[in-house]
């Protein structure tokens, strides 16, 4: 059985802060008024952490409540990128040693410090993008989940491009998390993936609370 106590955990999601891009929230009831509180909350499908289904981008009808819960759940490899230059092209090479050592059903997160930019308008505008072949990889190695920092895995500006990745990846079976935050706090290279979208009938994406658990020294 596994035991928490025998892992780090460590919270990727970003919390849901008014003024972020995709997210209000306003006063519903209050406890002088009413006798609780409670609020009621506006959210952009892909706003903040989130995964995206299939129908996002057509690449078939597969919504968000249809993702089975052993697809949310696996072991994971920890890849660090230094980002030099806006809009940097993330390749296989990037990979390193876990292009060889990975095997199909793990999944992949890309830590690049990109979360660090999320109150500015580059975070946006000059992300890490996953290049065609990089996409086709993941595809080919039978990557579970391919999780990210920003908010897209392609340049959200350039369609062709941002339609083009989605679709190799969501076709392929790859599940899509984009958002991420906190994968600075993660010392392995191997941690245990843990992540739930909110179970949104017939939805093109979701909100979701990603984990990693991290076994401890």
């Amino acid at each position: 059985m596994l035991d928490p106590a025998n892992y780090n955990i460590i919270d990727l999601t970003m919390p849901y802060v008014e003024g972020m891009p995709g997210y209000r929230s306003e006063i519903n009831t209050t406890v002088e008024k009413n006798g609780w509180n409670s609020r009621n909350l506006h959210f952009y499908s892909h706003a903040g952490t989130h995964m995206d289904a299939p129908l996002h981008f057509g690449a078939s009808d597969q919504t968000i409540d249809q993702f089975e819960p052993d697809q949310l759940v696996g072991k994971a490899w920890v890849v660090s990128i230094p980002i030099s230059v806006p809009q940097q092209l993330l390749t296989v090479a990037d990979l390193g040693s876990v292009a060889t050592g990975f095997q199909k059903g793990d999944s992949i997160l890309l830590h690049t410090d990109w979360n660090q930019y999320r109150s500015l308008p580059k975070y946006r505008d000059e992300l890490p993008r996953i290049s065609v072949e990089l996409a086709e990889w993941c595809v080919a190695n039978g990557v579970k989940m391919l999780g990210v920092e920003p908010p897209s895995v392609a340049d959200v500006n350039n369609l062709e491009e941002v339609t083009e990745v989605h679709l190799i990846l969501l076709n392929g079976g790859v599940i899509i998390i984009e958002g991420l935050t906190n994968l600075n706090q993660i010392q392995r290279p191997e941690v245990l993936l843990i992540a739930l979208p909110l179970k949104i009938a017939d939805g093109d994406g979701a909100p979701a609370r990603v984990i990693a658990m991290e076994t401890k020294n």
